[in-house]
């Protein structure tokens, strides 16, 4: 599981990324409105933590723009504002939850377990494109109804990539959201890793879907 955590009070944010790592997720920081927004539209996580006083651009707009691309996007907001206008506002605009600060960790965490199980009911059971489907409940994936055995990381890259059908994603943006690493240029992980999966969901058919820029990064679509 992978929560992004939007704050910009520098003990707060660490306090709720340790909690979060010590319970087995992994997560994501962003100090701003603006790079809180792009992570959410860029990367792929279970849940988002959004403070409401940010800088630059507060929470009510991110969590606006949250819901407008991604709908389903799971979102707790987080904030000093305890009046009751104020909860009903972010309720309003989309949020799963509101806890006014300060919170006990625990308290956090149950309200993220609480969100985490209803969102598969507002989660897409099935990604799909052209004749590749990505069962997301059964996990599984096929190629014009035939099984792909699939690796666990060969699974995350196939459905990152199908989570953003059309959009060139850059090695560096791969390696980040796949593998949690800062890129190296001489490293050749992502190219490999995107070669053995096009082995396996390309190769046997006569249309691909799988696309590389070259010198860029990869883009996963239906050409004609």
């Amino acid at each position: 599981m992978k929560i992004l955590i939007v704050e910009d009070e520098p003990k707060t944010a660490a306090f709720i990324k340790r909690g979060f790592v010590e319970e087995g997720f992994s997560a994501d920081l962003a100090a701003n409105g603006p790079d809180g927004l792009h992570l959410a539209l860029t990367g792929v996580y279970d849940l988002i933590v959004l403070d409401v006083m940010l800088p630059m651009q507060d929470g009510w707009s991110v969590l606006t723009q949250i819901k407008e691309r991604l709908p389903r996007q799971p979102v707790i907001l987080l904030s000093a504002l305890d009046a009751i206008s104020h909860r009903v506002k972010g309720l309003d605009l989309g949020a799963d939850d509101y806890l006014v600060k300060p919170f006990a960790f625990s308290e956090l965490l149950a309200r993220v377990r609480n969100a985490l199980r209803r969102a598969p009911a507002q989660q897409p059971d099935v990604l799909r494109l052209a004749d590749l489907d990505m069962d997301l409940a059964r996990h599984k994936a096929s190629r014009a109804g035939k099984p792909l055995d699939l690796a666990p990381q060969e699974y995350r890259l196939l459905e990152y990539l199908l989570r953003h059908p059309g959009e060139v994603l850059t090695r560096t943006r791969l390696a980040e959201q796949i593998w949690d690493i800062n890129f190296d240029g001489d490293s050749n992980v992502v190219d490999v890793a995107v070669r053995r999966l096009r082995r396996k969901v390309d190769d046997p058919s006569d249309r691909k879907l799988i696309h590389t820029l070259r010198g860029v990064g990869y883009v996963i679509e239906e050409r004609l």
